[in-house]
């Protein structure tokens, strides 16, 4: 299993914006449902205004390949691009 720890540091004020509009078009129940995928979920550290950390599971290399090929991916980083000024990605395999 692989699991990816992604924390969107967000532009100030952005962060609550990002996240409406990955859940508004769907983006994370579209991960859930791709096979591989055991866990996607979005939290919000507490004590902190623009973090937003991405958890995810998954079940091999290439379901992680497979979503990377997703267009709800894709959408994703188009979204980053609008609202995030940097991240920081943490990788583990179990």
């Amino acid at each position: 299993m692989l699991v990816f720890n992604v924390t969107f540091k967000c532009k100030n004020g952005m962060r609550d914006v990002f996240l409406d509009a990955i859940l508004s078009e769907g983006i994370d129940s579209a991960a859930r449902s791709e096979p591989g995928n055991l866990m996607y979920e979005w939290y919000i550290p507490t004590g902190n205004s623009t973090d937003l950390l991405l958890i995810e599971k998954y079940q091999d290399e290439d379901a992680v390949a497979e979503h990377v090929r997703q267009p709800h991916t894709a959408r994703l980083v188009e979204l980053k691009e609008a609202y995030v000024d940097d991240m920081i990605l943490e990788k583990y395999e179990i």
